[in-house]
């Protein structure tokens, strides 16, 4: 039973983490031009 007072902060942090990281990439626009790459792939010369 101890152990969940460690592992409940513990998950809550890292969600929080994994949220923060995607909020940060969606942001900096990481996720604007998705198909940009795979058309600049097909009409390369």
């Amino acid at each position: 039973m101890d152990i969940l007072f460690l592992l409940i902060p513990l998950s809550v942090v890292l969600a929080l983490l994994i949220i923060g990281a995607l909020a940060w990439a969606v942001w900096r626009g990481q996720f604007d031009a998705i198909d940009a790459e795979g058309e600049r792939i097909l009409h390369s010369d």
